[in-house]
């Protein structure tokens, strides 16, 4: 199953990456790889994670990575990565699902 990532989750783990850039360039490349990779292997089981709670009507599942959290869908034809979140971030704020 292919996955793809929205233009906020792109964003997101560049967002990520200059954070943690700031103190530890070499751990920021990294630990985008991880995340990136982690969002590959969704693919192996993409129904592997359970929904999240209050999210279950939109599908939302997260898997989650050193506090970050990656939000995603798992449709027909691929997953979808909605928004890659840091540590008490807001899922209401950056899913903005009504």
């Amino acid at each position: 199953m292919k996955v793809v990532l929205s233009a906020g989750a792109v964003a997101d783990l560049k967002r990520i990456g200059r954070f943690i850039a700031q103190d530890n360039p070499v751990r920021a490349v990294s630990f985008v790889g991880e995340l990136r990779g982690m969002a590959r292997r969704l693919a192996e089981v993409p129904n592997g994670v359970p929904l999240v709670p209050r999210y279950e009507r939109h599908g939302i599942r997260r898997r989650s990575r050193g506090g970050y959290g990656i939000l995603y869908s798992v449709l027909t034809d691929r997953i979808f990565i909605h928004r890659i979140i840091g540590p008490g971030q807001d899922h209401d704020r950056a899913l903005r699902l009504r």
